[in-house]
């Protein structure tokens, strides 16, 4: 039986210290080109326009170096990189590549998939503060969010990269990039390419493509309208109510002072507006078990109208992340107990 995956962290804050990760002179970047000092490697014959004008290559980089890696975290100033620390001894790490490297090659530059192996090079685990692979984790300007570390549906995968680019976008951070190596063939499964013959994904239903237009922009309230409009039509829609909620999470915390907030938070614990913008900020960042457990404990601890926010809120966030997630289900059973 396969060793499963390790729970991810939720401890991952701050910009990822890479100083250990001295990539030796001369040591070929991405696409097998030399970087120069904070500049990653630019790509080769991958990023030539094809025939019809769009770049032929992926933004898949397999087996990346160290060096690699540091290039790229600078890189996540422009688009988010997601780094598979890979296992190759546990089958969970194939199929993550068989599932992720697809669905960033498909978003044409949006993203950069690099692979590294984590069992080869444990020094890497180390950085991102994690025992042991397989893992995927989204670093973002500098800083680290941890994504998955096991194979899950194709369109949760898709929310999930939905949500990492509006978070990137939040931030600053929508840019494109050429392809850093060339073009993979999905088209015969694990390990293949995309082929030209590859299946086009569904279009989505009107007010939702209407919604995601506005989130990709950053017009949080237009995409909510959207997905009310939605909710109007069809009151069973559980994909309008989630994205809703995720656009409303989005909408609150677009012009937030993290470091305000945070202070705020700590300075007081007993106003519940300070505690629920601090939750808003941590499920944005990906610390969704410390967003779960602030409100837990802020419930468990004042009755009252505050007691009933905090609860309303704390549910929401669970639409936003999602009912079958395990970090859910556990703090479901914690706010029980808080209530009960």
């Amino acid at each position: 039986m396969s060793q499963q995956p390790p729970a991810m962290p939720t401890h991952l804050r701050g910009a990822l210290d890479l100083s250990a990760l001295k990539r030796p002179a001369g040591q070929p970047g991405p696409q097998g080109q030399t970087g120069q000092a904070g500049q990653p490697g630019q790509p080769g014959p991958a990023g030539q326009p094809s025939a019809q004008g769009a770049p032929a290559g992926s933004w898949v980089l397999d087996n990346a170096s160290q060096g690699d890696l540091q290039q790229l975290v600078q890189l996540s100033s422009r688009v988010p990189v997601l780094v598979h620390l890979a296992a190759p001894s546990n089958p969970a790490s194939q199929q993550i590549d068989d599932l992720v490297a697809p669905a960033v090659d498909a978003r044409g530059g949006q993203l950069i998939l690099a692979r590294v192996d984590a069992e080869a090079d444990p020094q890497v685990l180390q950085v991102f503060g994690l025992a042991a692979g397989p893992a995927v984790v989204a670093v973002l300007a500098g800083q680290p969010i941890p994504v998955l570390n096991q194979a899950v549906p194709a369109d949760q995968l898709e929310q999930l990269l939905d949500e990492l680019l509006a978070a990137a976008a939040q931030n600053g951070v929508s840019g494109t990039v050429p392809p850093l190596a060339p073009a993979r063939d999905y088209g015969q499964g694990a390990g293949g390419s995309v082929g030209n013959d590859a299946p086009a994904a569904p279009a989505l239903p009107p007010l939702h493509q209407e919604a995601q237009d506005a989130l990709e922009a950053g017009q949080y309230e237009a995409a909510k309208d959207a997905y009310r409009r939605a909710l109007a039509e069809n009151p069973a829609d559980a994909e309008a109510k989630v994205g809703l909620s995720r656009a409303g999470l989005f909408a609150r915390t677009a012009d937030m002072d993290s470091n305000a907030v945070r202070e705020r938070g700590a300075t007081e614990p007993d106003e519940v507006q300070a505690q629920i913008d601090v939750a808003d900020l941590d499920v944005l960042g990906g610390h969704v078990e410390d967003a779960f457990n602030r409100l837990v404990r802020f419930i468990a601890g004042h009755p009252g109208q505050e007691r009933n926010t905090a609860r309303e809120h704390l549910v929401d966030l669970y639409t936003v992340v999602g009912d079958q997630d395990p970090r859910t289900s556990a703090s479901r059973k914690a706010l029980a107990m808080a209530l009960f």
